[in-house]
């Protein structure tokens, strides 16, 4: 607010946020639309403008409040209706972001000086991501509720996943939360995830504080990260009050915030102090029947199932019966054997809980995300937890290769068909239906990441399985054939720009945006793809620029058939037979193409052991050993292998076609030819052997030559129609 005294006497243009095409790209517009949105409800102080000035940021926290504070008197009537209270002693929030832009690190910081831990306590870094895969693979995958106490003030904190394809936790988790920090890095700016989850937000109606994270770094570029966040605050509809958004600049790596970006606090104080100002309480019925929604279970083994959600209504108390409601107004009853709340990185048990508050429930075995936890004699459900649908399935059975039951212990297709069935319980933004076979089950997700997570989980539960390619789900509307498309952002070098671009243009993306990123030499570009353009597309791109691009998708819509595309040019090698791979055959398959395997390794018949150079599949056998004879060798000749290519699960998951399978198993990750598949091509390679027997007898051949030269031709068009 302190830039208004710089642009008081210049002439104030005519603007309309809601006009198509409107654009916010200079600090002037920006600030003015802000003055021209806010000047009737506030009176401005004489302050000196600094030389980088926004409306948002307030170096005079005690002075001036921002909107969303004000507007609690405007609910006052409103309030007094309902007979609804705010708690100020409470402050429910939930932070979001982007993959990687320091949400997680961020919350590290807010922890450590809030006093969570001891002085001399030693704490791993990105504590809240506490399950092993999540720090392996470094992104968080499942929401986690913490607190901390600040100036007799308790803050139920939330943290969410920033990858796209784990969006339904941050739907789900935005039901207990009053305001969201929206993480926004200092030179990136709004990504497809930023978009996704300030969306969800804003139609919430929460407050939200924008954090520009990571502001020492060299190509920091505040002033445009602030209007990109404002223009998408104007794209995606928000309210007056929430586009007065505050803004606070930190490094979460170091634990210092401010409200400038030139001007630091030592600590995250600023931050604090904003979340206090800006985010209301909770506002609640203090004497209504009790309600409290489910937004997330755990499994204890001594407790049993677990029960997270906000208490909307009335008061929990421990021993209590209560009612457990579900949309379709099914009731049955249930009694509160243990009640937890949040005390900073733990659960502490507690007697009673008041509404507005965060807890977790025992005693209930059978209780759904979803389900409303209500007054014994007049308890009403709430409304529902909805999330987007997904858009990418796949098809898990149980492992018919000859290696089954070596090393997993859950083989059968009812282990599976549990397994399953028992995850969306919990993932409600993933969905599980019977195939076309007893052993065979679809699974639907957000993409293939949120699968690939699944699937990593399964296999270290000792489960040994197999999947099949993912496919997108298309629709039908009217006769006509639809299909998910997807915003990609890629981050790529200048001088890898042009095989990105047409790698992107074969696969039916179209560029809407590209533009460059601070003095790094760096190019992002904005395309709409389909999402089947995207299934292989990642290592494809990071192949082209040597490994260098950085590649972020998040759904957007459903468009027409882009028409069909080819996602793989190349082939499979297929191991011929049954048996241990040599030195002696690998030196000689190796010329053929690119190989997975090392000497040593057992392979069966129909394993895909590398990627053939050509199109098409080329069986070989990489177990044949080197004759021997009577003959001495005068010379020995030593064996030089190139080094195998070293594929994770995501890699083969992309990788692997409509013909072929990825088996899963603990302790290995195999890919194969689908059995199923391979005798149908065997029948059309019957045909073709047919159609070349016709066509070599038709003709009347006087001469052997020319009755070799056509069987030769035959011999040609037959290998053509294999591969």
């Amino acid at each position: 607010m302190e830039m208004a005294v710089g642009i008081h006497n210049s002439v104030t243009p005519t603007l309309n946020p809601n006009q198509k095409g409107f654009s916010v790209s200079s600090p002037f517009i920006r600030t003015q639309l802000s003055v021209n949105r806010t000047l009737s409800s506030y009176s401005f102080p004489t302050i000196k403008s600094p030389s980088f000035s926004n409306s948002r940021r307030n170096p005079l926290p005690n002075v001036i409040k921002c909107s969303v504070s004000q507007a609690e008197a405007a609910d006052i009537a409103t309030e007094k209706q309902e007979t609804l209270v705010r708690r100020n002693d409470i402050r429910n929030i939930a932070i979001v972001a982007h993959v990687d832009h320091g949400k997680t690190t961020l919350v590290d910081a807010m922890l450590r000086q809030a006093k969570v831990f001891r002085d001399n306590q030693v704490v791993e870094e990105r504590i809240m991501d506490s399950n092993d895969l999540e720090r392996e693979r470094g992104i968080t995958i499942l929401s986690k509720n913490t607190s901390i106490t600040y100036k007799d003030t308790k803050m139920n904190i939330i943290d969410t996943p920033g990858h796209s394809d784990f969006g339904g936790e941050v739907e789900r988790v935005l039901n207990m939360v009053e305001g969201v920090l929206l993480v926004v890095d200092s030179v990136e700016g709004p990504m497809p995830q930023t978009r996704f989850v300030l969306k969800k937000a804003l139609e919430f109606g929460h407050a939200v504080v924008v954090v520009v994270n990571k502001i020492d770094r060299q190509s920091a570029r505040p002033e445009f990260v602030i209007n990109s966040t404002f223009e998408l605050f104007i794209e995606l509809n928000a309210s007056d009050e929430q586009c007065d958004f505050q803004a606070v600049y930190a490094i979460g790596l170091t634990g210092k915030a401010g409200l400038s970006p030139d001007n630091l606090a030592d600590d995250l104080g600023p931050l604090f102090e904003t979340i206090i100002r800006c985010i209301p309480g909770p506002k609640i019925k203090k004497d209504g029947s009790l309600q409290m929604l489910v937004t997330s279970t755990e499994y204890d083994e001594h407790k049993g199932k677990i029960a997270i959600g906000r208490l909307h209504a009335g008061v929990l108390n421990r021993g209590m019966d209560v009612r457990i409601c579900t949309s379709d107004d099914a009731c049955r009853f249930g009694k509160v054997s243990e009640l937890f709340v949040f005390e900073k990185f733990f659960r502490a048990p507690a007697e009673s809980v008041e509404a507005g508050d965060i807890c977790a429930v025992c005693g209930f075995d059978d209780i759904q995300i979803g389900e409303t936890i209500a007054d014994k004699n007049d308890g009403k459900a709430l409304p529902a937890i909805r999330v987007e649908e997904p858009t990418v399935k796949m098809a898990f059975s149980i492992n018919t290769s000859p290696f089954v039951g070596r090393e997993g212990k859950y083989v059968t297709s009812r282990n599976l068909r549990d397994r399953l069935y028992r995850e969306i319980e919990r993932n409600l933004a993933m969905k599980v239906e019977d195939g076309e076979t007893a052993d065979t089950f679809l699974v639907s997700g957000r993409g293939t990441l949120h699968i690939t997570i699944l699937i990593e989980n399964m296999r270290r539960e000792n489960y040994e399985f197999m999947v099949g390619p993912p496919k997108v789900i298309n629709k039908r509307i009217d006769d006509k054939l639809l299909e998910p498309y997807e915003i990609a952002t890629v981050e790529v070098p200048e001088e890898h720009v042009g095989s990105v671009v047409e790698l992107l243009g074969k696969r039916r993306g179209q560029m809407f945006d590209m533009q460059g990123l601070g003095s790094q030499g760096t190019t992002i570009l904005k395309y709409k793809i389909p999402t089947r353009g995207l299934l292989g597309l990642r290592n494809a791109i990071l192949t082209a620029s040597r490994g260098t691009a950085i590649l972020n998708t998040i759904f957007d819509s459903y468009g027409p058939w882009s028409g069909d595309m080819s996602t793989r040019d190349l082939g499979s090698l297929v191991a011929f037979e049954e048996g241990t791979s040599t030195s002696y055959a690998l030196a000689s398959s190796q010329e053929r193409g690119q190989l997975f395997i090392t000497p040593g390794i057992e392979v069966y018949k129909g394993q895909i052991v590398g990627i053939h150079q050509r199109p098409g599949d080329l069986a070989l056998n990489v177990c044949k050993k080197k004759a021997a004879t009577n003959v001495r060798s005068n010379k020995e000749v030593s064996v030089v292998l190139d080094t195998p290519m070293d594929y994770s699960l995501d890699d083969c998951i992309e990788y692997i076609q409509e013909d072929e399978l990825v088996e899963v198993t603990p302790k290995s990750i195999r890919m194969c030819k689908n059995p199923k598949m391979s005798k149908k091509g065997r029948n059309c390679s019957c045909a073709v052997v047919k159609a070349r027997n016709s066509m070599v007898n038709g003709f009347q051949m006087k001469e052997k030559e020319t009755e070799n030269e056509l069987c030769g031709i035959a011999v040609v068009i037959t290998l053509a129609f294999e591969r």
